[in-house]
């Protein structure tokens, strides 16, 4: 069976604090490490007040050390927003903090609106400037030369794997260009997704990093004892997707009965389409929609994120993923 993996955006929902949503990140951490998941990754978010891992490299430390097994990294760090030299320094330091264990996924997006992209006093020129902002940031993780003028202290020499994301065909050819692991955002933005798997595996170059492609896949995955209670709580996930599209996004909010009295006809086809990568069910739902989304677009890992509103339901949701990998990896599927 193929490894699951876990995305956080560390939620802050209503009635709660951004140092509850880090306690939960650190217990669902070590959830996710118990149940045998290969990866814990945040995201990178500024402006955000339902997001509080905006500090991405500060929070990996955190869930780092409080962990001991599972792969700990970015999901990813919003390379527009920050010099190439830093991101090699905090993750060659963290690498270094925790070997072996440290993963740096890299976007291309700001992540974030134009005046907080100001605030944060980078300021993006365009897609053309990512490929060489990420072979950067790649020398600096090589080994040190003699004579180089700057170096990444700690960083240079320091393993940590880089993948490239992406929601369109752009990162899909870069990672394949440049021999990186890719990971898709089909959770929020699947359009692309086929064709972009066919382009990387495809036109994937062998690189000293990676010998042959190795592509993830972003699902939504709201699992609980029952189909009607799953579909209430991805009420939270639906409320979150229109509250961002209606230019307010806040607080993680709680589920509600009937979603259909809360959007329009259009913001449903709209957040319908955005969240189309979505398993949500009871267990029998839950197993049937893996094993179809894996039959389907054979990915090489998935990394599942859910985004419910009660902590321990949340705990719950992928508690009971674990048990359909587990079941279909003994059925062989």
């Amino acid at each position: 069976m193929i490894p699951f993996s876990v995305l956080d955006l560390a939620p802050v929902t209503e009635g709660s604090t951004p140092a509850q949503a880090f306690a939960n990140s650190l217990d669902l951490a070590q959830w996710a490490q118990g149940l045998g998941y290969a990866r814990y990754w945040l995201a990178e978010h500024h402006n955000m007040p339902g997001i509080a891992s905006a500090a991405t490299a500060v929070l990996i430390g955190h869930i780092a050390a409080g962990t001991s097994t599972i792969r700990v990294g970015a999901g990813g760090i919003m390379l527009p927003n920050h010099a190439p030299l830093q991101v090699a320094e905090q993750f060659g330091t963290l690498a270094s903090l925790h070997p072996g264990r440290i993963d740096l996924g890299l976007g291309r997006a700001p992540g974030t609106d134009q005046a907080t992209a100001r605030a944060l006093r980078r300021y993006y020129e365009g897609a053309e400037t990512f490929p060489d902002d990420v072979r950067e940031l790649l020398a600096f993780f090589a080994p040190a030369t003699p004579g180089q003028a700057v170096r990444a202290v700690p960083g240079a020499g320091i393993e940590v794997p880089v993948w490239l994301l992406g929601s369109s065909l752009f990162s899909a050819r870069l990672a394949a260009q440049l021999g990186l692991p890719f990971a898709f955002a089909s959770h929020f933005a699947p359009d692309a997704m086929d064709e972009a798997l066919m382009i990387y595996r495809r036109d994937f170059k062998p690189s000293a990093r990676l010998a042959q492609p190795y592509a993830m896949l972003g699902v939504n995955l709201v699992a609980a004892q029952s189909d009607r209670e799953a579909q209430r709580l991805f009420t939270t996930q639906q409320q979150s997707f229109v509250n961002l599209r209606r230019g307010r996004p806040g607080l993680i909010p709680p589920p509600i009965e009937d979603i259909e009295s809360y959007w329009t006809v259009t913001e449903k086809y709209g957040v319908e389409q955005a969240l189309a990568c979505a398993i949500v069910g009871g267990p029998q739902t839950v197993r049937e929609g893996l094993s179809a989304f894996l039959a389907r677009h054979r990915p090489d890992e998935l990394m599942l994120t859910a985004n419910v509103f009660d902590h321990a339901a949340r705990k719950r949701s992928f508690e009971l993923a674990a048990l359909a990998r587990d079941e279909l990896a003994k059925a062989g599927s």
